[in-house]
Order: C-alpha cells, then sequence, then structure tokens
C-alpha cells in the first residue's frame, strides 16, 4: 500500500497504517507524528521527514527513513527495528526496552536515556555519527554503540553516561572521553569485546554501505556502570 501523508494528516494517517496487515510505503511525509506506534508483523518505508514519537511502543514492526527523523523515535520501543539513512532528533530510543535502531548521521541530546533489559529482551542503537549531551543518561540496560564517522573529535557531548546503573556503551573515536561522570567506567575495548559487538557492527555497514574496515579503523572505548555507582543501589539489591 502507498500513501501520501501530507494528503491525510497525521491522525487520518495512523489510522490507515494501523488498519492493514501489509507493508507500507508512505510518500511526502512532513512531520507526521506517532507513524507506526505499536505497530508489529509489517514494513514501514517512510520518504520524508516522520514527526516527533515515529515508532513509539513499536512491536515487531520494520521502519525505514529515507530522510531525517525528529524527538522522540523508538520511545518505549519493545521489538522491531528502525532504520534511519539521514539524522535523529534528541531523545532517540527513550525508555527503550527492546529492538534495535540504526542511524546513519548523528542523534541529538540525550540519547538511549532510560534504556533497559530484562532477560531476552536487550535494546540496541547505533549512531553512524556523533551525539548530544546526556548520551546514555540513566542507562539501566542495552547496548549504544556512537561510530563518529562525521567527526575526528570524540563523537559525544557532556554527562555521557551520568546516572548510569547498567549496559554497556562503545564509543568509536582515536581520542578518550573527558570529564565523565563518576558512575561510569571506562576502558578502551578489546578484542573480544568488539567480537561481542562485530555482528551489531556488521549489520550497520551492510544498512548504509559503510566498510567494516573503515568502522574497525580507529579504537572503541567501553563505558560502563562504576561498581561503587550510588545510582545502582536504587535500583538493585546489591
Amino acid at each position: 500500500m502507498e500513501l501520501r501523508a501530507h494528503e491525510l494528516g497525521y491522525q487520518l494517517l495512523n489510522e490507515k497504517v494501523r488498519s492493514v496487515n501489509e507493508d507500507i510505503v508512505i510518500n511526502e511525509c512532513y512531520g507526521e507524528r506517532f507513524i507506526g506506534a505499536g505497530a508489529s508483523g509489517k514494513t514501514i518505508t517512510i520518504n520524508g521527514t516522520p514527526g516527533n514519537a515515529l515508532g513509539a511502543y513499536l512491536d515487531g514492526a520494520t521502519i525505514v527513513v529515507n530522510g531525517n527523523a525528529q524527538d522522540a523515535t523508538g520511545d518505549t520501543m519493545n521489538d522491531g527495528k528502525i532504520i534511519i539513512y539521514g539524522n535523529a532528533g534528541d531523545a532517540l530510543g527513550y525508555a527503550m526496552r527492546g529492538g534495535k535502531i540504526f542511524v546513519r548521521g548523528y542523534a541529538g541530546y540525550r540519547t538511549g536515556i532510560h534504556m533497559k533489559e530484562y532477560k531476552d529482551k536487550k535494546p540496541v542503537i547505533v549512531v553512524g555519527g556523533s551525539t548530544g549531551s546526556f548520551l546514555g543518561e540513566y542507562l539501566a540496560g542495552g547496548l549504544i554503540i556512537v561510530l563518529g564517522l562525521d567527526t575526528d573529535s570524540c563523537p559525544v557531548g557532556y554527562f555521557t553516561g551520568v546516572g548510569m546503573h547498567g549496559g554497556e556503551i562503545f564509543i568509536r573515536s582515536s581520542k578518550a572521553p573527558k570529564n565523565l561522570p563518576r558512575q561510569v567506567t571506562m576502558s578502551q575495548a578489546n578484542d573480544e569485546d568488539i567480537k561481542r559487538i562485530e555482528d551489531v557492527l556488521s549489520e550497520f555497514s551492510g544498512l548504509f554501505g559503510v566498510p567494516m574496515e573503515e568502522i574497525l579503523a580507529k579504537p572503541f572505548y567501553r563505558l560502563t556502570p562504576n561498581a561503587r555507582n550510588p545510582y545502582k543501589q536504587l535500583y538493585t539489591e546489591n
């Protein structure tokens, strides 16, 4: 099914998206909100720029954006995949609890805030470019990878991992992140660490045509919660 977003408006557009179980192509998208909210069992391809809360509560569908995405993409996403060939706004993957988000370009502030995992549900975010400040704020689980393909500087902003008490963040950079909060422990990723994320990196490479040789040409730094992290005591018994 093909739809023209600007002719429908976001409410009618979303009603049509929810009403069918087949793959959908949305053309001429200019900021329509909530596209694919709670969707499962289909692929939604968007040509243009979807508005806020794209794929909120996504439950297994695949969303492909041939353009940029705005704020709160993948909000509380449960399963599925979001692939963005441009850039993403703030709060990407907010409270995400499953599935994968791949962004070819950069992402804004608070990427991965409040991400969490439970048993076999492990959310993944991969950003090809840089991110704004507060990356992984209050991270409780899951995996965030920032590749910094758009810069020679460290590709993350201020307050990376503040309040972090679970999960891990990998930052590809020739320069180590500085001024990290005390909730974070940093180490240079070793071969075993890279092997664990190699499948995800390979998926990013295949989606966006970035050679693995380029991705692995710089070291990665691995950020994990500090064992003495005061925030951990609020969420675990240990």
